[in-house]
């Protein structure tokens, strides 16, 4: 009998549900570049109405929104504050420089959250020798901070300190959904405090493809002709906006599950030998754990997990990210504890202490 595959490389990976796929089959479409596709127009008046905000336009993608959107807030020479482990700085190639002539001021922040006390004094003077501060960007939930929920009373305050300085705000909300659902309070009202949001419908809520940014109706008029010079011009789109309307409409509030599977792999970690979670408290459904190197490196203990069918991501020398998602069932979120527990024993009862290692005809290093 071959064991299921529990694959927790990121919540991307998720495969349109049967009724998404019904929905995305008799979807009305039309042409979004020349004219109105029916189905995208649809999307985006449901994502502005849950977002609070005047108007929306769909992307093929979260990078691409992100990026027009410090596009619309900058001009060439410009700078932008943002956290040093941000995805807009991490994982879209430096486009920001590359597409839009800006520079990316970081910030260190707590696993992914930043304290408006660290942007004190980060604002340039008006000065011919030095880049103009405008944009301040947010990443909530934070990816590389495990799914770190930013505190509320902090971003409000973020963007208050950047409204009376005169900048603006952008808030990378690829999985905004979950950090609704994990804090109760409303995407609206995490919205309400950003110039421009971006929402992600192919992680969490499960569609196949597409991004919406969100704001005020000027700025998103803006948006669409960059769209178009970035090559996110989309005909028929309606097809995939299906896909995303209907994971939007069904699938938000049962992000909480994902959450409980994630407490249940976070325990896992903990009750295991050489591994220790990063950081400990996880608020939402993504688990980053440290692997102690008494145990070995992260690709070999993915490859152990692999072999008892779980499939996880090395996102660093010592570091493993595991993320939990609706293609995931009770039974396979325990067949992944299970794997953790064992894959971790196993090589703990094998290894090797380091004043023994001499001895055993190892290198030391």
């Amino acid at each position: 009998m071959t064991m299921a595959l529990v694959d927790l490389r990121s919540d991307t990976v998720t495969r349109p549900t049967p009724a998404m796929r019904a929905a995305m089959a008799q979807a009305e479409v039309g042409d979004d570049v020349i004219d109105v596709d029916p189905t995208v127009e649809r999307l985006e008046q449901r994502v502005a109405q849950r977002l609070g905000k005047p108007a929306a336009i769909y992307m093929p993608s979260g990078s691409m929104t992100n990026q027009i959107a410090v596009r619309i807030h900058c001009q060439p020479g410009d700078e932008f504050l943002c956290e040093a482990n941000c995805h807009i700085y991490n994982y879209e190639q430096g486009a920001f420089a590359q597409l839009s002539g800006l520079v990316a001021r970081t910030v260190e922040g707590q696993f992914g959250v930043l304290r408006r006390s660290q942007l004190e004094g980060l604002i340039r003077p008006e000065n011919d020798h030095q880049v103009r501060t405008r944009l301040v960007c947010l990443e909530n939930t934070h990816n590389r901070g495990a799914g770190r929920v930013q505190p509320y009373d902090e971003v409000v305050a973020i963007c208050q300190w950047a409204r009376a300085h005169g900048l603006r705000t952008h808030l990378d909300g690829a999985r905004l959904f979950n950090a609704a659902v994990a804090s109760g309070i409303d995407v609206a009202a995490w919205a309400a405090h950003f110039d421009t949001v971006s929402v992600c419908f192919s992680k969490g809520l499960g569609a196949p493809v597409g991004s919406a940014l969100a704001g005020p109706a000027d700025l998103i008029r803006q948006a669409r002709r960059h769209r178009k010079v970035f090559g996110g011009g989309m005909r028929q789109a309606g097809i995939i906006a299906a896909g995303a309307l209907y994971a939007l409409e069904n699938h938000v509030e049962r992000l909480v599950v994902d959450h409980q599977h994630a407490q249940q792999l976070a325990e896992a970690v903990r009750e295991s030998p050489g591994l220790e979670l990063q950081p400990d408290q996880v608020d939402t459904n993504i688990v980053i754990f440290h692997v102690d190197p008494g145990l070995g490196t992260a690709v070999e203990l993915v490859a152990r997990l692999r072999d008892e069918g779980v499939w996880m991501l090395a996102v660093a020398p010592q570091l493993i990210r595991a993320v939990t998602h609706l293609d995931v069932d009770p039974a396979g979120v325990q067949q992944a504890a299970a794997a953790i527990r064992q894959a971790a024993q196993r090589l703990a009862a094998g290894r090797v202490p380091p004043r023994d290692r001499q001895r055993h005809g190892g290198d030391g290093r």
